[in-house]
């Protein structure tokens, strides 16, 4: 049996209204925003007494989902944003159409870049950022 798909990645957030609205800006659409909790929620994701809500986005070619998870109930653990090495989930990348004018949109929502924005063989512009809770979102511009 094979993979049909990947339906979606998922990223946990403190404010779920502000990485709505960061991702929005980079334009993904909000396909659905949902309460989730019961024994079902608690039995897949391993936790007890789970109450979060999601805000499902969809990229403009409708072929992905961003899931944006902000739990309250067990109580959301903090941490350091990772480096780029750290292991586990590492970025999520998106090409654009003007790697400046998106990143000035997105720093408006509070994205600072993670190095700086480059060159790639002449292809590729390149650039990592912060977005909300910290994620690291990768934009390239070029083919």
């Amino acid at each position: 049996m094979a993979v049909k798909r990947l339906d979606n990645v998922a990223i946990v957030v403190e404010d779920l209204d502000a990485a709505i609205a960061f991702f929005a800006e980079l334009g993904l659409e909000l396909e659905d925003r949902a309460d989730i909790e019961g024994p079902w929620a608690d039995g897949v994701i391993g936790l007890t007494g789970v109450r979060s809500e999601i805000a499902m986005m969809r990229t403009p070619d409708g072929h992905s989902r961003l899931e944006l998870t902000a739990y309250q109930a067990p109580e959301p653990v903090e941490s350091e944003p990772p480096a780029s090495n750290v292991i586990g989930l590492h970025r999520l990348m998106f090409n654009v159409d003007n790697i400046d004018a998106t990143f000035a949109r997105l720093e408006a929502h509070g994205a600072t870049l993670v190095g700086e924005m480059v060159d790639y063989a002449g292809v590729y512009r390149l650039c990592y950022l912060r977005g909300p809770s910290g994620i690291i979102v990768a934009l390239a511009e070029g083919p």
